[in-house]
């Protein structure tokens, strides 16, 4: 009986603990304020300083049409997915070094979780899929 009570409040504290851990929509949209100045999402995005984020889940880096990419980021070979931009968030250029993007970085884990999540809902057209 107390092993069984033992599993059962491991695996709340687990699942909590997940909860807790898992990808906030909402808080990826605040983050993302800091990238309006260059970026734009949504059904009406359009290219600015840098490229409009629809369709970023899968889309190969350097493709968005109408924008003016680096030859650095054009040839990089990086197809966006959660790892490749979690990377490349953290330090742009240290990533890909010769990119356009000047943007310091977002090093926190969390936020990083959170801007992913945020992004990935929408599609080429710019809905939320």
């Amino acid at each position: 009986m107390a092993r069984s009570l033992v599993l059962i409040i491991g695996a709340v504290l687990a699942a909590s603990s997940g909860r807790a851990l898992a990808a906030d929509v909402a808080a990826g949209e605040q983050s993302f304020k800091k990238c309006l100045v260059c970026h734009s999402i949504g059904p009406d995005a359009k290219n600015k300083v840098g490229p409009a984020q629809n369709g970023l889940e899968g889309r190969k880096a350097g493709t968005v049409e109408g924008f003016s990419y680096s030859d650095a980021n054009k040839n990089s070979g990086i197809t966006w997915n959660e790892q490749t931009f979690k990377q490349y968030i953290k330090a742009p250029q240290a990533m890909i070094p010769g990119t356009k993007m000047t943007f310091a970085g977002i090093t926190d884990p969390q936020e990083g979780d959170n801007l992913w999540a945020y992004l990935k809902q929408f599609g080429r057209d710019g809905r939320v899929k």
